[in-house]
C-alpha cells in the first residue's frame, strides 16, 4: 500500500494542470477510489482533494510571483474558469490574493510534495476477526449530522438523547441479526472524510433481510458481503476513533483485505453509566485485495 500511495502522488504530479480522473488512477494502481481516498485521508491527515488544491496552488504561486502570463491564463491552466474562482482559491490556501502576491512577492503556505515511508507499528495486537454475512437492513432512527474526527459528536449526542427510554427497548426488541445490541451507524460518508461534511447517522438494531419493520423506523439496506469487525476498549469515543485510525495505518497495509461502501457500524459490547468508557466493537465493509 505504502509503494502505490507514493505512486498516486507522482500521478498527482504529472496531473496538476489536468483533471484528476481518480478512478483511473485508482484502477491503475490496483485497487479501488473508495479504498484509495479513505487510506489516503487517513494517513496523509487531509483528504486527497485537499491535497491536490494545496499542490495547484503551490506549484501556481511561483507562476504567479514571477509574471509569467496574466492571471487568467494561469487560473485557466491549473483548471478554473475564471480569475475570481482561481483568486478564491488562492487566497484560501496562501492567505492572500493573487494580484497582492504578485506585488509584494509572498508569503506563501507551501504544501512540500508528500511521500510515504514504512515505520515499524504493532506492537500491539489488534483484535480482528473476518465475518461474512448475508444481505440485512439496519433500522432505527436516522439522522444528518457533520462528521467529527476527534472527540464526542454533539449532533450525535443531541439526537440519541432525543430518543425516549423505552424507544431504545423497542429497538433491541426488533433487532435480529448480528451485529447484535443497539448501534451507532454511519452511512453516506464523505469518500475525503473531510471534517464538517455531512453523514447519515442511524441510531438502531440489524435484522434479518426479510424481517418485519415498523413504519416509522428509518431503513438502510446492507448488501451480502465481508466485514472486519475490530474490537476496542477504553475511554469512549477515544478509544473507537483510536482503533479506525489504526485499521488505516497497522491493519490495511499488511492485510489482503480493502474497505469496500458500505456503513460503518459501532456495536456497543459494554459501557460505563455514564459512557465515560465502553467496549465497542467496530465494523468496516472489506473485500479480497
Amino acid at each position: 500500500m505504502i509503494a502505490w500511495l507514493n505512486r498516486l502522488v507522482d500521478l498527482v504530479e504529472e496531473s496538476l494542470t489536468e483533471d484528476l480522473d481518480v478512478v483511473r488512477l485508482a484502477a491503475k494502481l490496483g485497487t479501488t477510489e473508495h479504498h484509495l481516498r479513505r487510506m489516503f485521508s487517513a494517513l496523509a491527515g487531509m483528504p486527497l482533494s485537499e491535497y491536490v488544491r494545496r499542490r495547484r496552488m503551490t506549484v501556481a504561486a511561483a507562476e504567479v510571483v514571477t509574471g509569467s502570463g496574466d492571471l487568467l491564463g494561469i487560473a485557466v491552466r491549473y483548471g478554473y474558469g475564471s480569475a475570481e474562482a482561481f483568486g478564491r482559491a488562492f487566497e484560501s490556501v496562501h492567505g492572500l490574493s493573487p494580484g497582492r502576491a504578485r506585488r509584494d512577492g509572498g508569503p506563501f503556505r507551501a504544501q512540500p510534495c508528500l511521500r510515504f515511508r514504512l515505520t515499524v507499528e504493532g506492537a500491539c495486537p489488534m483484535d480482528v476477526r473476518i465475518v461474512s454475512r448475508p444481505a440485512f437492513r439496519l433500522v432505527g432512527h436516522a439522522t444528518r449530522v457533520p462528521l467529527v474526527h476527534r472527540g464526542a459528536n454533539p449532533a450525535i449526542q443531541q439526537h440519541v438523547a432525543s430518543l425516549a427510554p423505552q424507544e431504545h427497548v423497542r429497538l433491541k426488541a426488533v433487532g435480529d441479526a448480528e451485529p447484535h445490541g443497539l448501534l451507532a451507524v454511519s452511512a453516506d460518508i464523505d469518500p475525503d472524510r473531510r471534517e464538517g461534511t455531512e453523514l447519515t447517522y442511524l441510531h438502531g438494531v440489524a435484522v434479518r433481510d426479510g424481517a418485519q419493520v415498523p413504519d416509522d423506523l428509518d431503513v438502510i439496506p446492507v448488501a451480502a458481503g465481508s466485514w472486519a469487525v475490530f474490537r476496542a476498549a477504553g475511554p469512549y469515543p477515544d478509544a473507537l476513533q483510536d482503533v479506525w485510525a489504526a485499521t488505516a495505518t497497522e491493519w490495511f497495509p499488511s492485510n489482503p483485505w480493502r474497505l469496500r461502501p458500505g456503513p460503518e457500524v459501532v456495536a456497543v459490547i459494554d459501557r460505563a453509566d455514564d459512557f465515560s468508557t465502553a467496549t465497542v466493537e467496530l465494523w468496516l465493509p472489506v473485500e479480497g485485495s
